[in-house]
């Protein structure tokens, strides 16, 4: 009778204690600042609202102790470092760039401000910061190491379509990702017996010269490394010459495989975001961004869309489709 009176007791204490959230610093609404390359786009709101949600998670009200600030370059370099500048001098508390671009665009307004970065690059290796695990500085953040990625996109193109021999891949050399991935691609390749044919676009001239290059040596695929221009302003061209040669293509964004394209295998944006928001959560509670090591992502999606792949006449493996986060029919 004792215990179970005890128990009764216990549990009540437990029902009636208020529930605890993260607390969260006083006084001050904190202004972070969010800064895109791209356009704003579904890929990109999601992202953002996912972030919302992270911070939301963790005890922040919007308005109450947050404001959010986002840019969008459109595409634009120059934009780009004007908006840093802009949310600099607003200022901002924090500056959440998403992608390599923004990200050397928010280094080169600000070196005291805390920057939580969102980067398809080793930052080591691109001199963003000191270590992975002490990065140093007013920088920290995640990472997608791309070449790994691009070589996964590659190994999973090879799986779709077994019998390909000759592969083109489709690259802005002026995207600081670009030598990396194509530096690791090649040793996949290698073990793949897959012969690569590196075609750089910078403009719709390079991208017709790239599927006359394509048809001409007989290329069996193409991947499409992951680059604001290539996904936001030759997008359509480049799912509509797939289409109309029948010719199978992995990218890198969610958009073009709504807008067409075969497949996409990525980081998931959304996950990277909700983590990003446990990054300005420390910073504002008082850590130093350099001391925060810097994180890879864990969650990867990938997404094959079964219409395109009847429109060009290729029977998808079992097995590729078992390994799908999602299926377009």
């Amino acid at each position: 009778m004792w215990c179970s009176t005890v128990g009764v007791i216990v549990t009540l204490s437990i029902l009636a204690a208020p529930i605890v959230t993260h607390p969260q610093p006083a006084g001050k609404v904190y202004r972070i600042g969010l800064l895109y390359s791209s356009p704003a786009s579904p890929a990109s709101m999601s992202s953002l609202e996912a972030f919302r949600q992270g911070l939301r998670d963790l005890g922040y009200a919007e308005g109450q102790h947050i404001v959010l600030e986002p840019r969008w370059a459109k595409g634009s370099e120059a934009r780009l470092h004007e908006l840093a500048a802009e949310l600099v001098q607003l200022p901002v508390d924090v500056l959440v760039p998403g992608g390599t671009r923004a990200t050397l665009a928010a280094q080169h307004a600000t070196r005291t401000i805390p920057i939580v970065m969102l980067v398809g690059v080793d930052p080591v290796a691109a001199g963003l910061i000191a270590s992975l695990g002490h990065p140093g500085g007013n920088m920290t953040g995640l990472s997608v190491m791309t070449g790994e990625l691009s070589g996964k996109q590659l190994e999973f193109l090879k799986e779709a379509v077994p019998m390909v021999s000759r592969v083109a891949v489709l690259a802005n050399p002026t995207d600081p990702n670009t030598p990396p991935r194509l530096q690791y691609l090649q040793g996949v390749a290698h073990a793949l017996r897959v012969q690569l044919h590196v075609l750089e676009v910078q403009s719709r001239e390079d991208v017709e010269r790239a599927f006359a290059a394509i048809q001409r040596e007989g290329i069996g695929a193409f991947l499409v490394l992951s680059d604001t221009l290539l996904m936001d302003q030759f997008r359509s061209d480049i799912t509509a010459f797939a289409l109309r040669h029948r010719l199978p293509a992995m990218y890198t964004a969610s958009g073009d495989v709504e807008a067409g394209g075969l497949m996409t295998y990525r980081a998931s944006l959304p996950d990277m975001y909700r983590r990003a928001a446990s990054y300005v959560d420390k910073i504002l509670k008082g850590t130093k961004p350099g001391d925060l090591p810097v994180e890879q992502p864990t969650k990867f999606t990938l997404v094959i869309n079964l219409k395109t792949a009847q429109a060009i006449g290729l029977t998808i493996p079992p097995t590729l489709l078992f390994q799908a986060d999602e299926v377009i029919r």
